[in-house]
């Protein structure tokens, strides 16, 4: 997937990449509709956050790490939204925790499966899991409760990013120990989880994937600490503190913030130029 020709130097470059890439997802039958309006609400929070990874966020995904680490039989599941942001960053995840990947989409078709489970192949996938579908989750009704059974249905600890609540509190129902990537700390996702994560996919994918190999060669003894350590309540609350309250070092100006508009506005026109052309 190509990504925009915009110096990394510019303010809203991941931003843009962001919008680049979930526009692309829709445009390769990968990404709903739908996730477009999703990935809109997740950049208003991660705005609020400074689009930056807080220390809590940054406790969270070290957690998330020993958590996969330890676990007997982890899952990474990946939804449309996941599959155009960070294709690769998961599959590099998998590798670095012994993970399975999982394909689970809410407007399921057999056409966007097929597409993300190519498209994560592209990117360096050797076995794709979410095709057979022969498992459900107990108390669901719709497409989401469809999971391998040797899969999620199998599996000890999942990482669920950009999760839908009911499916997060299945999940959990189960007992399976929930890792979520949810920007919105008062979300069911991140509330039910074990792990709730509250940053950025495109920053804590690569941070988790980092904190495990960190983390790889650690004793059983220390893992098993950082899992016990970690707060949940903390890091929700953590969050919530930092959208609602921010920093004067943080804060844009009024002036810095139409100039980012001015440039989003213009690299929106170019894009859309260089594409009719084309």
């Amino acid at each position: 997937m190509s990504d925009i020709e915009i110096p990394e130097s510019h303010p809203r470059y991941q931003s843009l990449l962001t919008r680049h890439r979930i526009e692309e997802g829709v445009e390769k039958g990968i990404t709903s509709k739908q996730g477009l309006i999703a990935e809109g609400r997740g950049e208003a929070f991660d705005y609020l956050l400074g689009e930056r990874t807080h220390p809590a966020a940054d406790e969270a995904e070290r957690a998330a790490a020993a958590h996969l680490l330890l676990a007997e039989h982890p899952v990474l599941s990946v939804n449309g939204n996941v599959a155009a942001l960070v294709p690769g960053e998961m599959v590099e995840l998998a590798a670095a925790v012994d993970a399975d990947v999982e394909v689970n989409l809410f407007n399921r078709t057999e056409e966007r499966l097929e597409a993300i489970a190519d498209h994560l192949r592209d990117h360096g996938a050797t076995e794709v899991k979410g095709l057979a579908a022969d498992g459900r989750i107990p108390g669901l009704d719709h497409e989401r409760a469809k999971v391998d059974a040797d899969g999620i249905g199998a599996a000890d600890v999942v990482l669920v990013p950009l999760e839908d609540g009911d499916r997060a509190e299945a999940l959990g129902a189960m007992g399976k120990t929930e890792i979520v990537i949810d920007l919105n700390p008062l979300s069911r996702s991140a509330q039910t989880a074990a792990v709730p994560v509250v940053d950025n996919i495109m920053r804590a994918i690569p941070n988790i994937t980092a904190h495990a190999r960190d983390l790889r060669d650690a004793p059983r003894e220390e893992l098993e600490r950082i899992v016990a350590e970690f707060d949940a309540d903390g890091a929700l609350a953590a969050a919530e503190e930092a959208i609602r309250s921010g920093s004067l070092d943080d804060a844009k100006t009024e002036t810095e913030m139409d100039a980012e508009s001015d440039a989003e506005t213009k690299a929106d026109a170019d894009a859309e130029a260089a594409r009719t052309d084309n």
